[in-house]
């Protein structure tokens, strides 16, 4: 039998990932369509032709910066996002403590693969897919860790966890 704090389960985590991800989709379209606005009453035109990679590789560095920083923020101030909040669950560093900001972005940098939409053409395609892989590895190694549920990213950032505050 377990003592002290319970680690937060895959599914809890999943679901709170989903909030933050919703959330920050809804934040993330309203300033880069913001920027899109102001980019094209600037041009006196559309952005397309020749200022669409420019427009592709600006998004793809405000979605990873959004993201990432949404996540590093809000796990190094207070321990939650607003899904984990949700869900009952809560980030901790090593020492039991809220992470800090270097170990809160290592442990989501991996959401940030968006940036690689600066390479043209391909870039996209790859982040997404870079993405994808790192949700299910994650996933993985989540299950595959009965005792604590630490993912790859939880031990790549020094060895976060997440666990229930119920």
């Amino acid at each position: 039998m377990q003592t002290g704090p319970q680690p937060g389960g895959l599914g809890a985590r999943f679901v709170a990932r989903l909030v933050d991800g919703i959330l920050v989709a809804i934040v993330q379209g309203v300033v880069v369509s913001l920027l899109i606005v102001r980019t094209l009453m600037d041009s006196g035109g559309g952005i397309y032709g020749g200022d669409d990679y420019a427009a592709s590789a600006v998004y793809g560095i405000l979605s990873a910066l959004i993201y990432v920083g949404y996540f590093a923020y809000m796990e190094s101030s207070r321990g939650q996002t607003i899904g984990k909040m949700v869900m009952n669950l809560h980030t901790q560093g090593p020492d039991g403590g809220k992470p800090t900001m270097e170990q809160a972005v290592r442990r989501n940098l991996w959401a940030g693969a968006s940036v690689l939409s600066i390479v043209p053409v391909v870039g996209g395609p790859i982040g997404g897919l870079l993405e994808l892989v790192a949700v299910i590895v994650i996933a993985v190694t989540i299950n595959g860790d009965p005792v604590s549920r630490q993912g790859w990213h939880d031990r790549f950032a020094g060895g976060t966890r997440v666990i229930r505050t119920v």
